[in-house]
């Protein structure tokens, strides 16, 4: 083979690796890009309340200490056990037409004669018996606020149910109105921190041989799909 011929056919796979080389880096700067954006953009197709309480939760607590494409989450912020803002927002009517996307919760142990109060009360109010929580779901931190403020109230018997719910309206009204309610602004109440949770008491129905059952029923379970010895192994 004469050299031109060899001289020219390295710059044909010299160019074909270069082209090879340079269309690689292309792809590859063009998928850190939209990681880059993706980054840029952590809450793409949330309503704008949701986006709206996350800035503001940003503002005066920080960075979250969870997030995803459907929530952020931030532990022990102020008086606040948890604060989660949802990308989805709720319709809620009382005390007047909005979205609820920022949930706030405490420790709190609600009598069981309570419950029927607290959601006659207000929906958007919620507890769990098992693990000891009292929260509220709105879009500002003063409505939650105001809304856990009035729970205690109606739970420890300050304020009925129509007396709640009509402080809740005023207060919101005085709000809106440029005015600053005292329930609007922290919790009035010593927030217990742990020691909530509720158990509850187990069935005289079921037995000990059922008991029995059931245990030898999970453990064939964790063996199936190979988890025997990695959990529940009291």
């Amino acid at each position: 083979m004469k050299p031109k011929i060899i001289l020219a056919a390295a710059f044909v796979v010299i160019g074909a690796a270069a082209i090879t080389k340079f269309s690689f880096f292309g792809e590859a700067k063009a998928q850190t890009a939209e990681k880059m954006m993706a980054k840029k953009n952590p809450m793409e197709g949330w309503s704008k309340a949701s986006m709206m309480a996350a800035e503001m939760m940003k503002k005066k607590y920080g960075e979250p200490a969870e997030a995803s494409a459907t929530m952020m989450v931030w532990n022990n912020t102020g008086q606040w056990k948890r604060t989660i803002i949802y990308a989805k927002e709720f319709k809620h009517d009382f005390p007047m037409p909005h979205t609820d996307v920022m949930e706030q919760c405490i420790d709190y142990k609600v009598p069981p004669e309570k419950f029927t109060d607290l959601g006659m009360y207000d929906g958007s109010v919620g507890f769990s018996r098992t693990n000891g929580e009292l929260s509220a779901r709105c879009d500002k931190e003063g409505a939650n606020f105001l809304a856990v403020n009035l729970a205690n109230d109606v739970i420890t018997g300050k304020k009925d149910v129509k007396t709640a719910r009509d402080f809740y309206a005023t207060s919101i009204k005085e709000f809106i109105n440029g005015g600053k309610p005292d329930y609007m602004e922290k919790l009035h109440f010593s927030v217990a921190k742990g020691n909530t949770a509720d158990s509850d008491q187990p069935s005289s129905i079921i037995t000990q041989e059922d008991m029995m059952k059931a245990k030898k029923m999970m453990e064939m379970m964790q063996k199936e799909m190979g988890m025997d010895g990695k959990v529940g192994s009291k």
